[in-house]
């Protein structure tokens, strides 16, 4: 649609298609922390190569085989091809129930990211328990980012300098891709660990730099010719990439991704079939029907920001749950009577902090810059109708990557402790 300005709601779409968590890291780190918990407990001792003999203790799930399926990737193979052959009189209703579902599940999934984040961030601001890298990563992404964001909206709100705001609805669509490379992988990784097949280090080379050829080809087909969009009102102008640069790329994703199917074939027979399924699925899922081919169809536009959420909600909730599990009380009934068919205290807990995460999504996508934009005066002229919408929704999908990149890390105790077990 060159030329044409989209609606907010397709606006969004577009871009919600790349959004995405960092647990991209979480292969590496997951092997050291089983390595360090078979040395220092004196348990079974783990082979952590990915040359290592077959295990033969009970495969480990987020929940189990069937949801990790649904939840981790699988979930795409069912519901995108029904969605390809919807009926055109019924696409009006299909889309909008796709909408709303994918707000139900896209919202909380960012708001969790902060519950995490900033829980006890005054210990992590002190370094109290983490080591200088890893404190001077949450002080940037918990402090300094927000900071420098708000001021360029300041700015940029206050000059009236539409063109300036724009640029950060590129900066949006690029960035949000790579995070959506970044979790595929890193699912793929904690699959891996949880079933104890690893992943060599040319391995993962491999593995990465196919999902960064495929999403950076997948970019720039959307930046073929100048195209002028618009995001909550406010427009945006997409970039005109050379047809010789668009071939390379498609060249090197064409080669990378047989590259990448080598190496999954050769893992297949050296282990004997083995291979983390579920893992695989998330993999391949993400950088084929998510990023590459999901223009195929609208629908998809509209679903696929969901089943990313999904996604991501797998490793959030199992990790909240073991946190939950963790603390003294956990096993002890609730106190009043009525909440007793949760069972345990710390499932209660768990279910608060995904109302939470409820509340917390639908106030900052929707209520508070809806007051906002009712409050505070602006030129509606300039900068449209939806200006307080515009920051919002791409300060949290710009600040989310930036929160993921941190929390996600081989380095986070927190991690390593309440994930893999």
């Amino acid at each position: 649609m060159n030329g044409a300005a989209d609606t907010p709601e397709l606006a969004v779409v577009r871009f919600f298609v790349n959004l995405s968590s960092e647990p991209g890291d979480l292969a590496d780190r997951s092997g050291r922390w089983l390595n360090k918990r078979s040395q220092g407990e004196g348990s079974m001792a783990l082979h952590l190569s990915a040359d290592a003999p077959v295990s033969v203790a009970p495969q480990k799930y987020l929940f189990g085989p069937f949801i990790d399926f649904f939840m981790l990737g699988g979930s795409a193979f069912l519901i995108l091809p029904v969605l390809y052959f919807v009926p055109l009189k019924y696409e009006g209703l299909v889309a909008l129930t796709a909408f709303l579902l994918s707000h139900l599940i896209n919202q909380p999934h960012f708001a969790h990211s902060y519950q995490i984040f900033y829980r006890n961030f005054a210990r992590k601001v002190r370094g109290d328990g983490y080591d200088r890298n890893l404190q001077l990563r949450y002080i940037f992404a918990g402090i300094f980012v927000p900071l420098i964001m708000c001021a360029f909206f300041a700015y940029g709100s206050v000059t009236g300098n539409a063109r300036l705001l724009g640029y950060a609805t590129n900066a949006m669509g690029f960035f949000v891709g790579w995070h959506y490379v970044k979790q595929g992988y890193g699912m793929l990784m904690v699959d891996a660990v949880l079933k104890r097949k690893f992943f060599s280090d040319q391995d993962k080379k491999v593995l990465l730099f196919n999902g960064y050829a495929v999403w950076l080809f997948a970019w720039l087909q959307t930046n073929a010719v100048i195209t002028e969009r618009q995001f909550w009102g406010l427009d945006y102008y997409t970039f005109a990439v050379p047809p010789w640069l668009l071939n390379i790329a498609l060249a090197v994703a064409a080669a990378s991704s047989a590259a990448t199917v080598v190496m999954f074939v050769n893992r297949w027979r050296k282990h004997g079939g083995a291979l983390p399924y579920n893992g695989v699925v998330a993999y391949v899922v993400t950088l084929y029907a998510w990023i590459l081919f999901v223009t195929i169809n609208p629908l998809w536009l509209l679903v696929v920001p969901a089943l990313h959420s999904l996604q991501y909600l797998a490793v959030v909730w199992r990790y909240q749950t073991n946190v939950e599990r963790d603390r003294a009380d956990a096993a002890r009934d609730p106190g009043l009577k009525v909440l007793s068919i949760l069972g345990p205290l710390y499932r209660l807990r768990v279910l608060i902090f995904i109302v939470a995460g409820t509340i917390l999504g639908a106030l900052g996508f929707w209520l508070v810059p809806m007051a906002l934009t009712a409050l505070v005066p602006y030129d509606k002229q300039v900068l449209g109708s939806s200006l307080f919408l515009f920051i919002a929704w791409i300060f949290i999908n710009v600040h989310h990557y930036f929160l993921d990149n941190v929390m996600w890390r081989r380095s986070n105790p927190e991690v390593s402790k309440y994930l893999f077990r």
